[in-house]
């Protein structure tokens, strides 16, 4: 049974169940009259409100306070229900349990004299009620009393058993009880914190050493049947601090009450445990003030997902590990950095997959292993495409053609065994496999740069997900994908219409949330208003359909905050599909490195 949940409708369910009179105040929902007093003799309003954030509620009349959760009001309420009939039967449990006769408890001497062994005073074992069972010299007795000093429970502790001195059981207890906190009646409500210990003897060392609100639990670490009778009383602390026994690395109690206790949860540090195992272990090796120092020095325990800001290391930009993609201003101005999801845009035919894969040739002459998906075209063509990008016009023949011995060099170079093709025929097969087998290739074949082409055709949108829900999901995915394995993944997406005067990360097809998770929004498109080249030929609007100059804007860095506005112009070459910043493209990649032998080659080392 998963711990009650407070949900906000709780609180107007009860309203309605009552009949009560209500309206909202902030996050509160205040009541015209208290449903305990109801106003008292002179019918006072707005007393009594409940929080709509935790379900904690109040009557802050000076004759009533009550004060409880939503819990208590369904048990305090018959006409309210928590929400459904499980959650009923756990919280509201309708057991008839037999109370014990409630009268004065002597200590007897032998318990006395024990605990004091254990460093606890007999004033403690005294005011606890702690003594030895009729007819034995070796049996504990310790009564669980609750904060209304009723006694529900009582828990025996075979106290010759450590020492050999007698057989049997360590501890055990009166059946058919129900199961409460140990040291309930000793708590001072206006003191708002809880400590919680393990074992009786712990919350009697805290006891001890003059800490207030020491409970322990009835049946050991992994036993929370006591849970659900004590939910009221949870409730009356705003702060829980757990020192529960410490083995292993970790402190017992913790992870189970995280999730039950609906306030502030803090633990004893680990150092502060020393070489001990609990608080009755500290208090005989160290003393009281040991006791103190552990409580006074309790941390909170930590939110996933949130990080003190003195903990987070600082980023140098200069010491990020990153690309050049061969466009000098971009490099300059928009550092392609790993471990971003980049989004590249642009009209259809205007050369997204063009310049995504001549940044992988890039990637990959760098040293950097490539995989790239295709959704549009085939394995071949793509291979063919990047074949002129990879051997550059200064190894093309006289009819523009890559010769066989070119080609042996570009493959006896080793740079295309770093190079992955995920392409068409692949993905229809395996489209829901895609984010899987992407993160095996970074991981087997240590891939560092990814070009998806394109959103529409890698992600698989069935179920019961919307389109722009399942961009938003996927688009995550992927950004989560970057920065774990800090990578770079090159996502091209299409734009909502063709090319215009003005174009803004809205105009990208699907979710919003698309250019939201990138890191990086590139559009590479025509021109879209008359400009001069940078040869100083001037192309009017008329004829920038059939320009071969492509202009490239940043619309998104998330890294530095710039944009380039201004598109930086580029040249295509047709026969070569690269493209450039000027009508030079004869750059050489690694391949064509002199000093590279080939590994056949290599001779044996001759020791």
């Amino acid at each position: 049974m998963q711990p009650y949940e407070f949900k906000e409708d709780d609180a107007f369910r009860f309203a309605r169940a009552i009949g009560a009179a209500t309206h909202r105040d902030g996050d509160e929902l205040q009541f015209k009259f208290c449903p305990y007093c109801n106003g008292g003799p002179h019918h006072d309003k707005n007393t009594f409100s409940i929080s709509l954030r935790t379900g904690a509620w109040n009557c802050k009349r000076g004759t009533c306070l009550e004060s409880g959760n939503m819990i208590r009001l369904a048990q305090d309420f018959s006409e309210f229900s928590l929400g459904s009939a499980a959650v009923d039967d756990y919280y509201l449990r309708r057991e008839r349990f037999k109370k014990f006769l409630r009268r004065p408890i002597e200590s007897k001497d032998a318990a006395i004299e024990y605990l004091e062994k254990r460093g606890i005073p007999a004033e403690i074992t005294k005011r606890y009620e702690i003594t030895i069972k009729k007819d034995t010299d070796n049996t504990m007795v310790f009564p669980f009393v609750d904060d209304k000093n009723d006694l529900w429970f009582i828990k025996y502790r075979n106290i010759g058993f450590s020492k050999g001195e007698s057989s049997g059981s360590k501890e055990w207890c009166e059946k058919d009880r129900k199961p409460i906190l140990f040291g309930m009646n000793q708590c001072n409500f206006e003191n708002k914190t809880l400590v919680m210990t393990e074992g009786q003897i712990d919350s009697l060392s805290c006891a001890a050493a003059g800490i207030e609100n020491a409970v322990s639990v009835p049946l050991g670490k992994n036993g929370f049947t006591w849970y659900p009778y004590c939910f009221n009383f949870l409730g009356r602390f705003e702060e829980l601090i757990v020192f529960g026994d410490f083995e292993n690395g970790e402190i017992s109690l913790l992870d189970g009450m995280m999730t039950r206790f609906h306030g502030r949860v803090k633990h004893v540090r680990h150092e502060d445990y020393k070489d001990c195992k609990d608080a009755n272990e500290i208090l005989l090796k160290y003393g009281p003030e040991a006791i103190r120092n552990c409580i006074n020095n309790a941390v909170d325990v930590p939110v996933k997902g949130l990080t003190k800001l003195k903990d987070v290391q600082s980023i140098r930009l200069s010491d990020l590990e990153h690309m050049e993609t061969g466009i000098t201003e971009l490099d300059r101005k928009c550092t392609f950095y790993f471990g971003e999801l980049i989004v590249l845009t642009g009209a259809a035919g205007e050369g997204k997959s063009t310049l995504a894969s001549q940044w992988a040739t890039k990637a990959v002459s760098q040293g950097y292993p490539t995989m790239i998906y295709s959704g549009e075209m085939s394995s071949g063509t793509v291979k063919n495409w990047m074949d002129f990008q990879v051997v550059g016009p200064h190894n093309l023949n006289g009819q523009h053609d890559i010769t066989d011995e070119v080609y042996q060099e570009v493959i006896a170079s080793g740079m295309y065994d770093d190079i992955y093709l995920y392409s068409l025929g692949d993905a229809e097969s395996d489209q829901d496999k895609f984010l899987s087998i992407m993160i095996d290739g970074i991981q087997r074949y240590g891939i560092r740069f990814i070009v998806i082409d394109n959103l529409m055709t890698v992600m698989d949108y069935g179920g019961n997900l919307e389109l722009n829900d399942a961009q938003t999901v996927y688009t995550k995915m992927l950004a989560k994908i970057a920065q774990d394995y800090n990578v770079i993944i090159i996502l091209i997406v299409h734009p909502r219409k063709r090319s215009q005067a003005s174009f803004s990360n809205d105009d990208i097809a699907g979710s919003s949330n698309i250019t939201n998770r990138a890191h990086k929004v590139i559009r590479y498109s025509r021109p879209t208003k008359e400009f001069t080249d940078m040869d100083g030929v001037k192309w009017e609007k008329e004829d920038l359909y059939d320009c071969p100059i492509r202009e490239l804007t940043v619309l998104k860095d998330r890294f530095t905050g710039k944009t380039i506005s201004k598109g930086i112009l580029l040249y295509f070459d047709e026969w070569t599909k690269r493209i450039s910043e000027s009508k030079l493209f004869n750059w050489a990649l690694k391949w064509e490195d002199k000093d590279f032998v080939p590994v056949d080659n290599l001779e044996e080392i001759p020791f």
